[in-house]
Order: C-alpha cells, then sequence, then structure tokens
C-alpha cells in the first residue's frame, strides 16, 4: 500500500510538472503578441485545462487516452516497481527539457519510461507493441497535423481578410486569440491529464483496487486535471521564449491560426484516443504558420535541434527508466 501511495503523489507530481512544462505550448503566442500579461495568459490556460474535466467527463463520457496509456504494458507483466521507475525517469526527464529550455513531449516521456522499466523486468515481449507504435508514429504525424492545418487556416484567414485594414484586423484577432488559446488549453488538458490517470489507474488494476481504466474513482481524474491545470499557473517561461519567439515571430493573427489549428488536431487525436504530444502538435501549427509567409520566416535551424530532442525523447525516458529499475529491484522494493 505504501508503495501505491508513493506512485500515486509522484504522479500528481508529474502531472503538475507536466503542467508548468507544457504551459508554453499553451500561452506562447498570447504572450509574445501581447494580448495578455504572463500572469493573465496562465490563469487563462489554467481554467480551461481543468474546464476539459468536466468535457471529457460529462460531454465525450469517457477516458479513452488513459485507457490507451494503460495498454501500453500488457497487464500481467505491470507491477509497481516498473510503474514507480517509469515515472522517476519520466520527472527527471521532464525538469532536465525544462531546465534546458527545450520543448520535449511529456507524453512520450512517461511512456517511454514506463516502457523501458517493463522491458528491463521482464523483455521486449512485455510491451504492447502496435500500442506504442501507433503512439510513436504521432511524433511525426501530430507536428505534421498541425502544420499542414495550420497553413490551410492561415491562407484561408489572409484571403478572408484580404480587404480588411492592418489595424482593425490586428484587434480582431487579439479578441480572437483568447477563443484560440482557450480551445487549445482545453485539448492540452483532455490529452495530457488523462496521461496520469492512466499510469494511476494502471497501479490500481495491478493491486486490484479497480478492474479498469472506466471504473478508476472520481478523484482520480479530478485530482489529474487539478493539477495539470496548478502547473500550468506557474509557467514554464524558458520554453515559452522557445515557442513564442524562436521558431518564428508570430503576430496576433498567426497566433490564432496556429492555436486553432493546435486544438482541432488534439481534439482529433481525442477522439481517436491516441496520446500525443501538445509540444509537438503546437510547434508544428507555428511552423506552418511561419512556412506560409515565406519558408526563410521559419527558423529551421531550431527545428531540428527541436526535432531532435524528440526522437531522442522516448529511447532516453526508457533507457533512463530500466537503468532505475535495477537500482529499485536492489533496493528490495
Amino acid at each position: 500500500m505504501t508503495l501505491l501511495i508513493t506512485i500515486i503523489v509522484l504522479a500528481i507530481i508529474f502531472d503538475f510538472i507536466n503542467g508548468f512544462h507544457d504551459a508554453a505550448n499553451s500561452i506562447a503566442t498570447i504572450v509574445s503578441t501581447r494580448v495578455l500579461t504572463p500572469f493573465q495568459a496562465v490563469l487563462w490556460a489554467a481554467s480551461f485545462n481543468f474546464i476539459a474535466f468536466f468535457i471529457a467527463k460529462y460531454v465525450i463520457g469517457e477516458f479513452g487516452i488513459a485507457d490507451t496509456v494503460s495498454k501500453v504494458v500488457l497487464e500481467q507483466y505491470i507491477t509497481l516497481p516498473i510503474i514507480l521507475s517509469g515515472l522517476i525517469a519520466a520527472i527527471a526527464w521532464n525538469l532536465l527539457t525544462w531546465w534546458l529550455g527545450i520543448p520535449s513531449s511529456s507524453s512520450h516521456t512517461l511512456i517511454g519510461g514506463f516502457a523501458g522499466a517493463a522491458i528491463c523486468a521482464a523483455g521486449f515481449s512485455s510491451i504492447h507493441t502496435s500500442v506504442i507504435l501507433k503512439i510513436v508514429s504521432f511524433i511525426v504525424l501530430a507536428p505534421l497535423i498541425g502544420m499542414i492545418m495550420s497553413s490551410i487556416i492561415t491562407i484561408g484567414v489572409l484571403w478572408a481578410f484580404r480587404k480588411t485594414k492592418a489595424k482593425k484586423a490586428e484587434s480582431i484577432f487579439k479578441k480572437l486569440q483568447l477563443v484560440s488559446s482557450g480551445l487549445f488549453s482545453l485539448g492540452h488538458g483532455l490529452n495530457d491529464s488523462q496521461k496520469v490517470m492512466g499510469i494511476i489507474a494502471t497501479a490500481m488494476i495491478a493491486v486490484g483496487q479497480i478492474d479498469s481504466v472506466q471504473s478508476m474513482p472520481t478523484w482520480v481524474p479530478l485530482t489529474c486535471f487539478g493539477a495539470i491545470g496548478l502547473g500550468t499557473m506557474m509557467g514554464g517561461w524558458r520554453i515559452v521564449k522557445t515557442m513564442g519567439t524562436k521558431i518564428t515571430k508570430v503576430t496576433p493573427l498567426e497566433g490564432v491560426c496556429a492555436e486553432t489549428a493546435g486544438a482541432f488536431t488534439l481534439f482529433i487525436t481525442e477522439i481517436l484516443k491516441i496520446p500525443v504530444s501538445t509540444t509537438h502538435t503546437i510547434t508544428g501549427a507555428i511552423m506552418g504558420v511561419g512556412a506560409v509567409k515565406r519558408l526563410s520566416a521559419v527558423r529551421w535551424n531550431v527545428t531540428i535541434n527541436l526535432l531532435w530532442a524528440w526522437i531522442l525523447t522516448i529511447p532516453v525516458s526508457g533507457v533512463l527508466a530500466a537503468l532505475i529499475y535495477v537500482v529499485v529491484r536492489f533496493l528490495g522494493l
């Protein structure tokens, strides 16, 4: 029971860290375009992170992404030490990338850690390969969908407002950014909170407290959505700088297009029950709006560095979790 409580506490801490690590995804453009102050922006984003709980529970009626995460490792191989090792590795990698200002994926960190510890304990036969391959494929697909969608939206918006005076258009899009950033924060809450829910539910299944993700007590999702909202309020200012200024210079119009494209990409993956990276999604969307302006507007050298971080996240987290699992077993936990 002590180990289960430890895992739940660490999972909630990870969720909180995920919030401030990924806060930049929701607020980078709205801060860089000066629509809201940083403090106003994190309050706005955190509110929608928490509202996502009510959308998932009472509108969608299920936690599909949490269910997918719980199936990364085959049930017969899941143990509390495996989950503990994966969580510790995920927290360590998240804190390191936050400190370095690298917008890596909290989702893939968690999944890589979970899978890596399981492989160390029971070999590759312990993981659900088809589930992991589906998640890994969206390392490429999520930013690509975000980029394509934002490019199309940007072209359509530019055409629709081609006769509008620049000053009036800027005023309109500054107001619309409140809506688009709210939608993206909603998608962020829906997607990222459920990943931690899946881990907590898996631990509870392992000790026989519940028999499925859908039967977990209400306090689990409520706590997870609340933790990510609180984390978002803390902000991730190092990553805000990367997302809001280093990839491409973003105007209010482009901010609306990027956030709207990112939000709809997250809503699509929610329907498909695929845990994706909100970081990858919004980065691709920002690249898309920049590329419409001109290809040289996107700082491709920055995006290449980000791509390496994305590719390395799952294997690095997996190796780190495997090493931690060895230590955990040596300590007899």
